[in-house]
C-alpha cells in the first residue's frame, strides 16, 4: 500500500506542486499529516509560536489520480483515522467575535490529551469518545492557490464533523490528475470550532480514492451509511446555509426522482445542517437516506 508523507509541510491547495504520489482510481492509500498546530504543543509546556510557524493546518499531498480531468470527481472513502502519536492537544486561542462578551485576556491554555481505549482524556476528570475527522480535503482549484484556512467550492479547510471513518467526500476535479490533499486531523471537534483549535492531532489515515468521470460538481457532497450531504462556504453563513440546501435539492432532483419543490418541502421538516468553524467555516445540509425512497 502506497503511502503520502506529511513533510515538507505544505499549506495550500496548489496545482503547481510536484505530486507526492500517483495512484490508480480505486486505490486504498495511507496518508501521513502533521497536526493543524504544525507540531508545535506536544506537552503542556510548550506554546503555539506563531512568529515562529505561522501557518496552521499542514495537509499531505498532492495525490495525483491517474485519468482524472477537469469535470471529474473524486470520490474519497475515509477507511480509518489513526492518532500518529498517541495523543492529540489544543490551546484557548483568539476569541474573535466573543471579545464582546468575554474580553481578550485569554490564557493561552495549551495541554495535550493522551488518547487510550478510545477515549480522550481532556482532563483528569473529564474524558470525551474518540471520534476522529479530517479538518482539511480538497483539491487544487484551477486558478491561484487557496490556502488551508478557508473552505470554498474545492473543499479545503471544512472543518465538519461528518469527514469522518465511513463516509466518501466527493469533491470536484479541475485539473489534470485531481491534485487531492487531506488533513488536519481531530481526535474530536464539536460543532462550529470555538476557539479555532479542535482536538489536533497528527495522523495517519486510510482512504480509498474512486474517479468519477463527468460529475460536474458546483461543490463538496458527502454520503454516510445513513445520510447525503452537500457543502457550501463564506460569509455570511445565512448565504451559505441556503446555498447548500440549494445544492441538495438540486441532487435530490437530479439523482434521487425528487421534484425539486417537494425537496424543498420536505427538508424543511427533516433536513439538517452542520456547522464547521463559525468564523466564515463551511456548511453542510443534509438528509436522512431514510427519506430518500419516499418520493
Amino acid at each position: 500500500m502506497q503511502r503520502v508523507p506529511a513533510k515538507p509541510l505544505n499549506y495550500e491547495f496548489n496545482r503547481l506542486l510536484d505530486p507526492r504520489v500517483r495512484i490508480q482510481p480505486g486505490e486504498t492509500i495511507v496518508v501521513e499529516a502533521e497536526d493543524a498546530l504544525s507540531g508545535q504543543i506536544r506537552t503542556n509546556d510548550d506554546r503555539r509560536d506563531k512568529s515562529k510557524m505561522p501557518f496552521s493546518n499542514p495537509v499531505a499531498g498532492p495525490i495525483w489520480v491517474e485519468g482524472a480531468e477537469p469535470g471529474d470527481a473524486l470520490a474519497v472513502t475515509i477507511q480509518e483515522i489513526r492518532p500518529r502519536d498517541g495523543q492529540c492537544a489544543t490551546y484557548t486561542g483568539n476569541p474573535k467575535q466573543l471579545c464582546e462578551w468575554l474580553g481578550v485576556d485569554v490564557p493561552h491554555g495549551a495541554h495535550v490529551c493522551p488518547i487510550v481505549d478510545g477515549l480522550i482524556h481532556w482532563s483528569d476528570k473529564i474524558t470525551i469518545p474518540y471520534a476522529p475527522m479530517l479538518g482539511c480535503i480538497g483539491t487544487a482549484p484551477d486558478w491561484g492557490a487557496p490556502t488551508t484556512g478557508p473552505a470554498g467550492m474545492h473543499g479545503g479547510n471544512m472543518d465538519l464533523v461528518e469527514v469522518r471513518p465511513g463516509s466518501t467526500v466527493t469533491l470536484p476535479v479541475f485539473v489534470t490528475g485531481g491534485f487531492l490533499f487531506l488533513g488536519d486531523a481531530h481526535a474530536a471537534m464539536g460543532h462550529g470550532e470555538l476557539s479555532a483549535t479542535g482536538l489536533e492531532m497528527a495522523s495517519e489515515s486510510t482512504v480509498t480514492v474512486a474517479l468519477v468521470k463527468n460529475k460536474n460538481l458546483a461543490g463538496p457532497r458527502m454520503e454516510s451509511a445513513t445520510e447525503i450531504m452537500t457543502v457550501a462556504a463564506g460569509a455570511p453563513t445565512e448565504r451559505a446555509i441556503a446555498q447548500a440546501y440549494a445544492r441538495l435539492i438540486l441532487w435530490m432532483e437530479d439523482e434521487f426522482g425528487w421534484d425539486r419543490w417537494k425537496a424543498y418541502d420536505i427538508l424543511t421538516h427533516v433536513g439538517a445542517i452542520s456547522i464547521g468553524y463559525y468564523d466564515g467555516g463551511a456548511v453542510a445540509a443534509k438528509i436522512e437516506k431514510q427519506y430518500l425512497g419516499s418520493v
